[in-house]
């Protein structure tokens, strides 16, 4: 018990876990450029979609100079220069889509990025920290946080389809923001035993997970699906459990065997991580040993957040214990409004990975279809139709994510908390 106690009087803030109270998760202010020693890889990373489309991205980067690490100073300039050297190092990878798949990452670009990962605790490849987190700008400093006025800071072959993904995931990170912040009041609540701190502090969370959905919502009029499955996806894989990459990826002058990596996920999002260990969600077998996994991709500080919420005493126990018609209301529509969550993710894959792989099968049987739709099919790795990017097998995982949250509710089974697909998406047959 002493060291519950303990554990609550050091949680003090989010910046103890370099997570801010107006962004969350996300790098607040991301530096748009590195010092000038390191413009061969900006100039490189700035062009990677058209390197790749002229099938030069190769030779380009077996051109460019190994540079020094050491003058990347701060946080900042190594999370940019992370990002960097992930969107590079996909982008060789994948420059031929499924065809003429390489086996070594050459020394001037492995040597670097193993360095700079390191140092900040992260895989040496492209993860949601890079592409969702610190990836963005505002196109007026002084505006709002919206698509209109957001902008990447590097980008993969995609167009709009590839911004899109990216930044509606960057929105959806920031309607958590006010749940983030209220963890700290439910835990304390916990700690002083008042109902009324934690039942108003779940409510916020209760909240901000319905505002995540309906930025969620904003997917389906900035990314088409056709892109995303075609061409977007397959840069966001990696070299484990992906059949196109069996043995992984050896970094030259780094290690000698392959090395192998997840791409980047959502399951790698700290905030979805923080609001389960705040509900009490057991994610068990494969899908939680992969959900485990995916903590590695974090950012260690926001790993180590996500640890001490799971340290505290459990707020299933409390809610239960005290018996409050408001607080156990609360406590159930915030379980409600995770399932219903990853209900609509379920449906958004659908739109995006099932419904698209059968189309696929069908034009490539047929041939049939508008000439841009079998030109993006065409390019679709077709050993990934079942799988995420993350390299799970997508559908079962995310149902079985899904049910393990209705199992938090506390009165299972009640009318009340059943929480069903959203109805203007039309799943029939394919989930």
């Amino acid at each position: 018990m002493d060291t519950k106690v303990k554990n609550t009087e050091t949680l003090l803030s989010l910046g103890q876990f370099h997570i801010s109270e107006d962004c969350g998760c996300i790098l607040p202010e991301p530096l748009t450029d590195l010092p000038l020693y390191y413009k061969p890889w900006m100039d490189i990373a700035r062009n990677v979609p058209e390197l790749i489309s002229s099938h030069s991205l190769r030779l380009r980067i077996h051109n460019m100079p190994l540079l020094e690490t050491h003058l990347l100073r701060t946080h900042c300039e190594l999370r940019l220069a992370h990002l960097a050297l992930s969107m590079m190092t996909v982008g060789y990878v994948w420059q031929e889509g499924e065809r003429e798949t390489i086996k070594v990452l050459p020394r001037n670009l492995s040597v670097p990025f193993c360095e700079v990962s390191q140092r900040l605790g992260l895989p040496p490849i492209l993860i949601y920290t890079d592409a969702v987190l610190a990836n963005w700008k505002k196109r007026d400093p002084d505006g709002p946080f919206s698509m209109e006025n957001l902008e990447l800071l590097l980008t993969l072959p995609g167009g709009e389809s590839l911004r899109g993904f990216f930044l509606v995931t960057l929105m959806v990170e920031l309607a958590a923001v006010p749940g983030l912040k209220s963890i700290l009041d439910v835990i304390n609540g916990i700690h002083y035993n008042d109902v009324a701190m934690v039942t108003k502090a779940l409510d916020v969370v209760s909240q901000a997970i319905d505002s995540m959905k309906q930025a969620f919502k904003l997917m389906h009029d900035y990314v088409d699906p056709s892109i995303f499955y075609g061409i977007v996806r397959i840069y966001l894989s990696g070299w484990k459990d992906n059949p196109l990459m069996p043995e992984g990826l050896v970094y030259e002058e780094v290690q000698e065997k392959p090395m192998e990596f997840s791409g980047s996920s959502a399951a790698q999002s700290s905030t979805l991580h923080c609001f389960d260990e705040l509900l009490g969600v057991q994610h068990e077998g494969s899908s939680g040993a992969f959900l485990r996994r995916m903590r590695d991709y974090m950012l260690p500080s926001h790993k180590h957040f996500i640890e001490n919420i799971s340290s505290r005493p459990s707020l299933r126990s409390f809610v239960l214990q005290q018996a409050d018609e408001g607080l156990t209301h609360t406590f159930e529509q915030c379980v409600a409004r995770l399932v219903d969550f990853r209900n609509y993710h379920i449906n958004t894959v659908t739109r995006y990975i099932t419904i698209p792989a059968s189309r696929a099968k069908q034009l490539r049987a047929n041939k049939q279809g508008l000439p841009e739709e079998l030109d993006a099919i065409r390019r679709a790795p077709t050993a990934l139709e079942e799988r995420g990017t993350g390299g799970s097998g997508i559908m079962t995982f995310l149902k079985t994510v899904r049910d393990k949250t209705k199992d938090t509710s506390i009165s299972q089974g009640s009318k009340g908390n059943q929480v069903l697909p959203d109805p203007s998406i039309n799943t029939e047959g394919c989930i």
